[in-house]
């Protein structure tokens, strides 16, 4: 128990560190699908423009999720290979929202961009194309991951915050 506390206390900076970067990360997720998107679609009265400049905040944020899941896991591994042995459960998560990441970002936002591209090639927004079916689809599909990944965030801070001594 003694060898843990000062192992734990050792890497006190590489936690706090760690437990930054995750919040001001998890923040930014929060608020690109809860503040920054809704204020478009109330902002812009182009629904389809909306669409595409959310679309575009949302692929950024897919892509800061996988770099920033990547770093994070490799951090864990250090911090757990120090005897930090909390941190298990944070690279499960870390891999968790990857996941959530990877999907959106390599599936979900190319399948609708595609979608929303030969919609326009037709000269018409894509929730008035054949394809709107199958985008709303993927939208709540897409959403529902995104949602997830939310979550998961929460649960990872709700961890790292937690006494672990």
């Amino acid at each position: 128990m003694v060898m843990q506390i000062s192992s734990a206390s050792n890497y006190l900076g590489a936690q706090r560190l760690f437990t930054l970067v995750t919040g001001l990360w998890v923040g930014s997720i929060f608020t690109s699908a809860y503040l920054v998107a809704p204020t478009i679609f109330s902002t812009l009265t182009d629904r389809q423009v909306a669409g595409m400049v959310a679309g575009s905040i949302f692929r950024v944020e897919a892509l800061i999720s996988t770099i920033v899941c990547i770093a994070l896991m490799v951090l864990a591994n250090l911090l757990i290979n120090r005897g930090l042995s909390h941190f298990r459960i944070i690279r499960w998560l870390l891999l968790g929202i990857l996941l959530c990441a990877l999907t959106a970002l390599l599936i979900f936002i190319p399948w609708m961009n595609t979608l929303r591209d030969e919609a326009l090639l037709q000269g018409m927004p894509v929730m008035l194309s054949p394809s709107a079916g199958l985008f709303s689809k993927l939208h709540g599909a897409s959403s529902l991951v995104y949602l997830i990944q939310s979550a998961l965030g929460l649960y990872l801070l709700w961890q790292l915050t937690k006494n672990h001594h």
